[in-house]
């Protein structure tokens, strides 16, 4: 079931720091599984504080020369990192799906909405302005500059091992700032592979610097850069315990943060919504990557007038999407990344069909003679709130559906959780989208939409869900700082 590549000199297995490709200083290595029959595909470093410290070093080295770099200049490295991973967005594609199991199409598409990223960080590298401020007395000249923050710590999951690295990398580059990174121990090969293409698209020895590590060592790796005051800001991806922990830590040493976390999406659909447009919608925005995103819906609400044939609707929808490896023609869902992932996917059914739920469709494993990461896309109805689905992501292909009676009422409910990242909902009544729209607490709402994410909006949440802003204008504010400049004694 392996992929073939063309270029198989993008499968990189080792540290990519101070523009040279290096083994762990401790020589030891952990392997890189094919989610699709969990059979090796490679090995990479496992690597320790002596090489996240070296990381370090190099990013630092590095730092005065990139920052001094003008704009325009950066701007063209990264516009040639961009058209390079266009040119081989079919390798890369191969190498996401191989190892994080998203079909195929998906993983191309991913390589360019990662793409999308890069150039839309390089277009702005040039536009980065400062301010002159009206001094309020003769004879002074006041000005607000925008700098790099320095060196940049990044720390991505294994969802989205191309777009969620080039949507921090681009603007941190961008911005003048230089790079030490840690992949997914799951999926480190896509990372690399975009660090080699950097380094041949011309970003200097020193700037972008990735290390690996097995989930046993990645707190040794990300330790080094918590501790470092050389390292000030940390761009994490993840879950919002360990989001909570980075913050923690950072403490010390003042590290600005951005913390994109868990989520607990709603996604809402009123009885005068156009339920074919919404069953399109949540397909989109939950089946997406076999519903392991952060942003996908977690809880389905739907008014009771038009429960039956909404359920209806996307019970035939989701019955008919096809489960396989990424490499077998016309599959939609791919494996899940792990068997724990799996398990904690039916813990979720099993404990909401406990508490009174019915399984629509799926709720079981299938294709076990492949392996045991494949679950059934599945559908609830009826589903309580009292199961544990409502408060955990369930991070997978199941669509939980809830009925409700008043807007008042499935407000409280969407809100009613510590996560605020996306929310989705579907109404033609125009005075209804304002109110429910102002009412949602949520970094990103969705109304009549259902794929929401684009290299020119901001993305990010609210309440535990974190802070900070990825893509748009104010993702490359997250890579920079504001100095002040007054200049007197002009008369």
């Amino acid at each position: 079931m392996a992929f073939s590549f063309d270029r198989q000199d993008l499968i990189k297995s080792q540290n990519f720091i101070a523009g040279r490709w290096q083994d762990a200083v401790s020589g030891q290595v952990f392997p890189v599984l094919d989610p699709a029959d969990m059979t090796e595909i490679t090995r990479v470093p496992d690597s320790g504080a002596a090489d996240a410290q070296s990381a370090v070093e190099a990013a630092r080295a590095a730092l005065p020369a990139w920052r001094a770099t003008p704009a325009k200049a950066r701007a063209a490295i990264i516009k040639r990192w961009n058209a390079l991973i266009l040119e081989n967005k079919e390798e890369l594609g191969k190498l996401v799906s191989y190892e994080q199991g998203k079909p195929l199409a998906e993983g191309i598409g991913e390589i360019v909405y990662a793409a999308s990223y890069v150039e839309w960080f390089g277009d702005e590298a040039a536009r980065i302005t400062g301010e002159v401020i009206e001094s309020p007395v003769a004879g002074r000249k006041m000005f607000a500059v925008r700098e790099p923050v320095g060196v940049v710590a990044v720390i991505t999951p294994w969802n989205f091992p191309a777009a969620m690295i080039a949507r921090k990398i681009a603007p941190a580059l961008a911005a003048g700032c230089t790079v030490v990174g840690k992949p997914a121990e799951d999926t480190p090969l896509t990372s690399l592979a975009l660090a080699k293409l950097a380094a041949e698209a011309g970003v200097p020895e020193g700037v972008l610097n990735l290390v690996c590590a097995s989930r046993e060592q990645t707190p040794e790796v990300v330790d080094v850069w918590l501790d470092s005051p050389q390292v000030r800001k940390v761009s994490f991806t993840g879950s919002t315990p360990v989001g909570k922990h980075l913050a923690r830590r950072s403490a010390d040493t003042l590290k600005k943060l951005s913390l994109e976390l868990g989520g607990n999406a709603p996604f809402v659909v009123f009885d005068d919504a156009d339920l074919d447009a919404a069953v399109d919608g949540l397909m989109a925005a939950k089946f997406r990557n076999g519903g392991q995103t952060c942003v996908c819906p977690n809880r389905v609400y739907v008014q009771s007038g038009v429960f039956d044939e909404f359920a209806a609707k996307l019970t035939e929808r989701v019955a008919a999407l096809k489960v396989g490896p990424a490499t077998e023609e016309g599959v939609m869902i791919g494996p899940m990344i792990n068997e724990r992932a799996v398990d904690k996917i039916l813990n979720h059914i099993n404990d909401a069909v406990v508490h009174g739920a019915k399984v629509l469709t799926g709720g079981r494993r299938v294709r076990e003679e492949l392996g045991p990461n494949y679950i059934a896309p599945t559908v609830l109805a009826n589903v309580s709130n009292q199961a544990v689905l409502c408060c955990e992501e369930t991070f997978g292909p199941v669509a939980p559906l809830f009925s409700f009676e008043t807007e008042a009422q499935v407000i409280a409910a969407a809100n009613d959780t510590p996560f605020g990242l996306a929310g989705y909902f579907y109404s033609e009544n125009v005075s209804r989208i304002w109110r429910v729209a102002d009412a949602l607490e949520t970094g990103i709402v969705g109304i009549n939409e259902g794929a929401v994410a684009s290299e020119a909006a901001p993305f990010g949440g609210v309440k535990e869900s974190g802070y900070g802003r990825e893509g748009s204008i104010h993702g490359l504010e997250d890579f920079m700082q504001i100095k002040y400049l007054c200049q007197g004694n002009l008369k």
